[in-house]
């Protein structure tokens, strides 16, 4: 039987447009998500915090966030430079005598030499693993006949063991290098000629690691005292199980810590945050909010989204945004460059009325689509008017760059400490347990300060791999 049969004239064309009304309903849903979905295979290292590595077999194009530089390309004027110079103390000299006369082919070997010419050559000596006996003599005494033994040193606790030397090229290797055990037992073997138990690496960055507890009470003292904090936190795995690697740091300090949580329960067991009373510089992650020190979110990130919007989702206010804060970041360069510790209170109220103004008509070029009625769940938002909420709501954290000299730009900082994981598990894969992870985490701690600090790395390791006590400058 036909619907038409059934239903009356008026009833099918309600009935039609109501399939209608349901397809239209779908068709919006199907276009919105194949929109999102494009917009998505449209971001890149360029106009996202999307890593470079996801950008391989696309398109490589210029688009710098960095201005050009007007400099010629190679060293500049003025450059000291660094090349070889002759030694003033060379370790060995080799005579080369002519033996005969070049004119008459006289003997000339006996002929004290009127001058030299002098050339050198840097490299490297006979590299070879050193081997010291340690013998403790026993002696009788000849008044009442004891014996007397002498005593080893501290550090020569075991009838075979491992020097300083060696146990700390292999924590120099396997942290600050990054190198996986495997291919740091291959290395000494190739370069010494005797390979190294994987197990024994194992065990010498774990004693390394223990030394330095202290040093870490210390440094997480320091990093409460600093104005200014960069945090950030990246992804890494162990036993194929997701974990995060949190950082707090400065231009003096780096603290790593690893943790199963990415959220506020990771930066509280960090033991910094929660009583933190300064600046926070952070990229807008959720749980850096909920600590009630200032913030600064970094603008580096800001710029990326801006200008995928402005590519993408063709928003001119996204672009006169990131007109703006380019702007500004060079206004506040310049004054510093010229001395100053503040902008004058005209030039901020003229930068925050061009802020307060590009967000109004931004909104009223994005405004917020209306909820349906009975659809549950909030309204989504396009990337453009994320950003312009987050634009309204934190405006004092984005530009506090430009009220305070003492806040960076971005968050340079946090993300160059951060990187080296992504380099690690590159380099070595993932962590065999939980515990190698806080060892690495330790260790790292030590290795970025003390290079922040511009100490040798290899120099440095020499007191906690000795025992030695560690005072955080």
């Amino acid at each position: 039987m036909e619907i038409g049969s059934v239903l009356n004239k008026d009833e099918l064309i309600a009935l039609q447009a109501s399939q209608i009304e349901s397809l239209l309903s779908q068709l919006a849903l199907l276009t919105a998500r194949v929109q999102e979905l494009e917009n998505n295979q449209k971001k890149n290292s360029g106009n996202s915090s999307k890593p470079p590595s996801t950008d391989i077999a696309k398109v490589k194009t210029t688009k710098s966030l960095r201005e050009p530089s007007v400099k010629p390309a190679g060293g500049q004027a003025g450059h000291e430079g660094h090349t070889l110079k002759l030694s003033d103390s060379p370790d060995i000299i080799e005579l080369h005598s002519p033996g005969i006369c070049s004119c008459c082919g006289k003997d000339m070997s006996g002929i004290a030499p009127l001058n030299y010419k002098c050339r050198q050559v840097f490299d490297l000596p006979p590299i070879k693993i050193q081997v010291t006996e340690h013998r403790a003599e026993t002696k009788c005494c000849p008044d009442c006949n004891s014996l007397s033994s002498g005593s080893f040193p501290a550090n020569v606790s075991q009838h075979v063991s491992y020097g300083a030397g060696i146990q700390k090229l292999a924590v120099y290797l396997c942290n600050y290098q990054l190198l996986p055990y495997q291919r740091t037992a291959e290395l000494f073997e190739d370069l010494l000629g005797h390979r190294i138990n994987e197990a024994s690496l194992v065990s010498m960055n774990q004693r390394c690691a223990a030394r330095l507890d202290g040093f870490i009470v210390q440094l997480k003292e320091c990093l409460s005292d600093e104005p200014v904090l960069h945090a950030d936190e990246t992804g890494f795995y162990f036993n194929s199980k997701r974990n995060w690697l949190h950082v707090l740091a400065t231009e003096q300090y780096s603290l790593y810590m690893p943790h199963a949580k990415r959220g506020t329960q990771a930066m509280d067991e960090m033991g910094i945050l929660p009583g933190y009373k300064g600046i926070l510089i952070h990229d807008f992650w959720k749980s850096y909010n909920e600590y009630q020190c200032a913030h600064g979110l970094c603008n580096v990130h800001h710029l990326r989204d801006l200008t995928f919007c402005a590519e993408t989702e063709k928003s001119a206010w996204a672009a006169g945004m990131k007109l703006l804060l380019s702007g500004l970041h060079g206004q506040v360069e310049q004054a510093k460059k010229d001395n100053l510790t503040a902008l004058s209170a005209m030039q901020l109220c003229s930068w925050q009325d061009k802020y307060d103004e590009l967000v109004k008509t931004g909104w009223q070029a994005h405004p917020l689509p209306t909820k349906q009625p009975g659809k549950r769940g909030a309204v989504k938002k396009t990337k453009t008017q994320n950003l312009l909420q987050r634009f309204g709501e934190y405006k004092d954290s984005i530009l506090a760059f430009a009220h305070d000299f003492t806040v960076p730009f971005g968050n340079n900082i946090a993300e160059q400490a951060i990187r080296m994981m992504k380099l690690k598990q590159k380099i070595s894969g993932c962590f065999r347990s939980e515990k190698g992870a806080v060892d690495f985490a330790t260790i790292r701690s030590y290795i970025s300060t003390m290079k922040k600090q511009g100490k040798n790395i290899f120099d440095a390791l020499d007191d906690p791999v000795c025992g030695k006590h560690i005072i955080v400058a």
